[in-house]
């Protein structure tokens, strides 16, 4: 499977928001580290980046569902920034979602070797990007988040490397699935016990499993995803 390789810089999205969220593609060989590529930055580094979120896959089949929602809505700006590396991924392709993704799946990429650890959580900074105060509500409710990846082994990658499916530990528990037991069914205490029991996912994804059961209910996911009162 064959993917885009992306990067970018820290640069200003909205007034008071800083953002490395737009990314451009690469056309070189790049060294894949533990925490990313190399020539990529994060921004807010308490929600972004690290060795359990290195990279950032979005699958390139969402544009078009998007594109089309935007021209539907009649948001045509926000439709215009609908570019490779919108949402601020490091590795774009066609052939895998987060219906066939799942938690813990490892991937030859090049000389790396890189582990998915946890789905994307949508934060305001995408509101910002696209135009639209609730855009990050829409992309966490219908799960179209992509994900994060930890690099088991460094190496160097390029814009031919094949995305290559090495092992999947995990096939009970896809992306999307996580997802939705976190973020979209309410108090899901089965669902929340799978997770913590899942020793691929990310020890911050477990540990808020972890807590939801022990408070008996999940967090209020305003501020994360309509952000500080901001004019975007």
């Amino acid at each position: 499977m064959r993917v885009t390789l992306l990067t970018g810089q820290a640069k200003p999205l909205a007034p008071g928001i800083d953002s490395a969220i737009d990314k451009q593609p690469v056309g070189a060989a790049l060294l894949c580290r533990r925490t990313g590529l190399e020539g990529d930055a994060q921004v807010s580094t308490r929600f972004h980046g690290g060795p359990e979120r290195a990279l950032h896959y979005y699958p390139a089949e969402h544009y078009p569902v998007w594109r089309q929602w935007f021209e539907g809505m009649g948001l045509n700006d926000s439709r215009k920034r609908l570019v490779p590396g919108a949402f601020g991924e490091n590795l774009s392709g066609t052939g895998l979602t987060e219906d066939s993704a799942c938690i813990g799946d490892v991937f030859r990429l090049g000389d790396a070797l890189v582990q998915i650890s946890q789905p994307r959580s949508p934060c305001y900074k995408l509101n910002a990007r696209f135009g639209h105060d609730f855009f990050s509500v829409l992309v966490q409710a219908n799960g179209r988040t992509g994900w994060l990846l930890r690099v088991l082994e460094e190496g160097v990658v390029t814009p031919i490397s094949p995305l290559e499916l090495m092992e999947r530990p995990c096939p009970a528990m896809p992306v999307k699935r996580a997802g939705d037991i976190m973020f979209n069914r309410g108090f899901d205490a089965d669902g929340l016990r799978q997770l913590v029991g899942i020793e691929q996912l990310s020890a911050s994804w477990r540990k808020k499993a972890a807590d939801y059961l022990a408070a008996g209910r999940v967090d209020d996911w305003t501020m994360r995803l309509l952000g500080p009162k901001a004019d975007f």
